[in-house]
């Protein structure tokens, strides 16, 4: 209630919070705008056996279950940002802004994805487009047809990109973030009327199962989430004239979860891409290679199967990303340059090798909570029958990480505030 009050008594605050409800509310408005020549029923169906647009739909944030102009949400500018994170692997120059020209860097390295993220977002309008009108999803389209609803999508995203930014600069917390989770909070009631309606006595026992569970998962998302490995650093003693400086102990946090929710974003990518190329394949005259594409996509529709190989991509995924974002070398020269040492190990290549060691350990434990976050619905519909129990998963992830960032944030202003 302190809190609370200290809130709504600071205007700059309140101002910032009221400026995100609004841009919000905007987006909200737009995600209801639908594109012309929608099949409401073949939608539904075909959105309801592919895990990937699903997740497409958690970051439209609900513009692609009903095809609106913002049905593609923050999807381009998010896959532009993974890109750019790869290719800091390839390209030492982006690998060095970075990570090594302090903020002015990151600000650059973000410019450049968003720039990216415009030629994806007409590529990913165009490609979703014929997608669905090959499923009949979308009535088919003249050339000119084709060309303005590619525009108008690809515009709706850009445009969105840039309530992300507006947010992230005049409001509170990330924006792309709060714009995901403004969607999945947009779900909700249609969720909670559906349990509703498919309610029965016999069920009971179920959905109480079913709610106890809801808490434990999200007990432990919040768990890993916030969960950290302190590392000890201590400063070395340095006389400067008359000053001594150093001999401070401090720590060095190592997250158990470094990897986030890209992992999931990934493998589910990678799932998709034979998807894609077995359907394609399966139309085909070709007799034994539409029978191998056939056989290929019946066992990916197999819940177990694709679950295993879910699972199993998202623990490789995890320490793939991991290893790009989080570098012992670097972070063990940086420390050795500031005259900070682990106590009882060496500066330099064995500090690097003893938090390769430590990273990799803990890693193991991220890796393995996000696979089964990540499975977990699969899993509870497989066992329970029931398709409208979905707990865990990316949504409950994200959901779970922008609440805490966002309460960090105005935590941190409101401590401003009071000193």
């Amino acid at each position: 209630m302190h809190k609370l009050r200290v809130v709504t008594a600071d205007e700059g605050l309140r101002n910032r919070i009221l400026f995100v409800l609004s841009a919000l509310v905007v987006f909200r408005l737009l995600a209801a705008i639908p594109i012309p020549g929608v099949s409401a029923s073949a939608l539904a169906s075909f959105l309801g056996g592919n895990q990937f647009l699903g997740l497409l739909n958690i970051f439209s944030g609900g513009g692609f279950a009903n095809l609106s102009i913002m049905m593609l949400g923050v999807g381009p500018y998010i896959t532009a940002s993974i890109v750019m994170q790869l290719m800091t692997i390839l390209v030492p120059r982006l690998k060095e802004m970075y990570q090594e020209e302090g903020d002015a860097g990151r600000k650059r390295f973000s410019q450049y994805s968003r720039y990216l993220s415009v030629p994806l977002s007409f590529l990913q309008a165009f490609a979703f487009l014929l997608l669905l009108q090959q499923n009949g999803v979308v009535s088919e389209l003249t050339l000119l047809g084709l060309v303005t609803n590619v525009t108008v999508i690809a515009a709706g995203s850009i445009f969105l990109m840039w309530i992300g930014e507006l947010i992230s600069e005049f409001g509170v917390g990330n924006g792309v973030s709060l714009i995901i989770f403004a969607g999945i909070v947009a779900t909700l009631p249609t969720t909670v009327a559906q349990l509703v309606f498919s309610f029965s006595i016999a069920q009971l026992p179920i959905y109480v199962g079913f709610l106890a569970a809801a808490l434990v998962i999200t007990a432990g998302v919040v768990f890993i989430t916030e969960a950290e490995r302190p590392i000890p650093v201590t400063y070395a003693r340095r006389v400067r004239g008359s000053r001594v400086l150093g001999g401070i102990s401090t720590y060095l946090p190592l997250r158990v979860n470094q990897a986030g929710v890209i992992p999931i974003i990934f493998a589910l990518s990678f799932l998709l891409f034979p998807q894609m190329i077995a359907t394609f394949l399966s139309r085909i005259d070709v007799a034994w290679l539409a029978s191998s594409a056939s056989t290929v996509l019946s066992a990916l529709n197999n819940q177990w199967v694709y679950g295993g190989l879910y699972f199993g991509l998202v623990v490789v995924f995890t320490y793939f990303y991991t290893a790009i974002t989080f570098e012992p070398h670097q972070i063990a020269k940086n420390l050795q340059k500031n005259g900070a040492f682990v106590p009882g190990v060496r500066p330099g290549a064995t500090t690097s090798e003893y938090l390769g060691n430590i990273i990799t350990r803990i890693t193991l434990v991220g890796a393995l909570f996000l696979g089964v976050l990540a499975v977990l619905p699969i899993v509870l519909q497989g066992v329970t029958g029931i398709t409208t129990l979905t707990i865990g998963g990316t949504a409950l992830l994200i959901a779970v990480s922008v609440v805490l960032d966002l309460v960090k944030k105005i935590d941190a202003q409101t401590s401003i505030r009071e000193y």
